[in-house]
């Protein structure tokens, strides 16, 4: 029983000494210093605007130098969807009354709002999910609202119609031509969580709508991927409790400023893509040319956002790195700024100023990826950064 009593201690003594002996040739271990090589940042941001409020998503700046943003309703308190920056005020535009759902008529106000987008023709567009929190769209309330900028009036409702939307669908991003239609053709990304990614094509016009590329490769989820931001995997609840990587589809967009490509690219997805938008308006080319006439461009990082400007470049956000990089014409890959400061880089745009605007919006941090815990810092930053080049041409 003596023995017994001191075995633990003796047990102890030794791993002591074990440890002691590891250390005696003078290796020490000691709290890493702040001066020690870290990370290093580079290019110059600067921030336009910081939200204190409601998480915002797009940004778009009009050929007069206007700025608006939208807030979709994803849980956080929104009281508009939609609003303007005036004297470093954010105020509900057009007004606060259309910010609001109509449950008699979902077409008239608007439900929650994915992306702003002026169009360059003195317009400004309203991209209205109808799916606040995700959710199932309010039959005919997912839409498009055009609105004057020298009046300040709605003068266009286009209405996604059924042929085109999904249970699932998930309207996320836009592009305009006017080169093409008697007024016009925008494109449309369907980012679905849950369902087939696809590009929306819509005559504004008429109305009429086709989905292309609907569930193909290169406007879904790509297999495997899994998104690390932060050193932390970007998860959502799955099945039985379980937890699997954050998948959307088919999400940022860009159309060439000769108006004769379409780039797209998955949220959730590191590489790019592209397509002749000849053939996507074209009723004629089925689903498996159109499939095939698509061009896998290589990586670029996962975005969350894509813009071209007027001189054949692309500009595509890396929300994995803290960066926003650039596409040459030539195909080559340039990384613009790399801050940690650029949490989640969002929707893409180029001012007449020659800067280009991205939000920084922390998306990443929400609860619905933090297992519950809402970790997101206020405030939210609308950012820019120059790069001396015009948008391009929607005409």
């Amino acid at each position: 029983m003596h023995k017994r009593k001191w075995l633990p201690v003796a047990l102890a003594v030794f791993s002591a000494a074990t440890l002691t002996a590891s250390l005696a040739y003078g290796v020490t271990a000691n709290e890493l210093p702040e001066d020690a090589p870290a990370d290093k940042a580079f290019g110059q941001l600067e921030q336009v605007h910081a939200f204190y409020d409601a998480m915002p998503t797009g940004v778009t700046v009009t050929e007069t130098g206007r700025i608006f943003v939208n807030f979709p309703r994803w849980g956080d308190n929104v009281p508009f969807t939609v609003g303007e920056i005036r004297d470093g005020q954010v105020v509900a535009y057009p007004d606060l009354a259309i910010n609001k759902e109509h449950p008699g008529d979902p077409r008239a106000g608007l439900i929650s709002v994915q992306s702003v987008v002026a169009d360059g023709q003195g317009r400004v567009w309203l991209l209205d999910t109808a799916a606040p929190g995700f959710s199932k769209p309010v039959p005919g309330g997912a839409k498009l609202m055009a609105v004057d900028l020298a009046t300040n009036r709605i003068v266009k409702r286009l209405v996604f119609p059924d042929n085109v939307m999904l249970p699932s669908t998930y309207v996320n991003d836009m592009r305009f031509d006017f080169r093409k239609g008697a007024e016009g053709t925008v494109y449309v990304t369907d980012s679905s969580l849950s369902g087939p990614g696809a590009i929306i094509v819509m005559d504004i016009a008429t109305g009429q709508a086709i989905r292309r590329l609907s569930g193909a490769a290169a406007t879904s989820v790509a297999p495997d991927f899994v998104p690390v931001v932060e050193g932390i995997p970007v998860m959502v609840d799955g099945a039985g409790g379980t937890r699997k990587p954050l998948g959307v589809a088919s999400d940022g967009i860009a159309l060439s400023a000769d108006g004769k490509t379409l780039y797209f690219t998955p949220l959730s997805s590191r590489h790019l893509y592209s397509v002749p938008t000849a053939l996507l308006n074209d009723k004629r080319v089925s689903e498996q040319q159109l499939v095939k006439a698509v061009q896998d461009l290589g990586e670029k990082g996962a975005s969350d956002g894509l813009e071209a400007d007027a001189a054949g470049a692309i500009y595509a956000g890396d929300y994995e790195h803290n960066s926003i990089r650039k596409r040459l014409p030539d195909g080559r890959w340039e990384t613009l700024v790399h801050d940690p400061r650029l949490l989640w880089p969002d929707t893409l745009s180029i001012g007449p100023d020659g800067y280009l605007y991205f939000t920084a919006n922390q998306l990443h941090r929400q609860a619905a990826f933090r297992s519950g815990q809402d970790q997101r810092v206020k405030p939210y930053s609308l950012m820019r950064l120059k790069i001396g080049a015009a948008p391009a041409p929607t005409r």
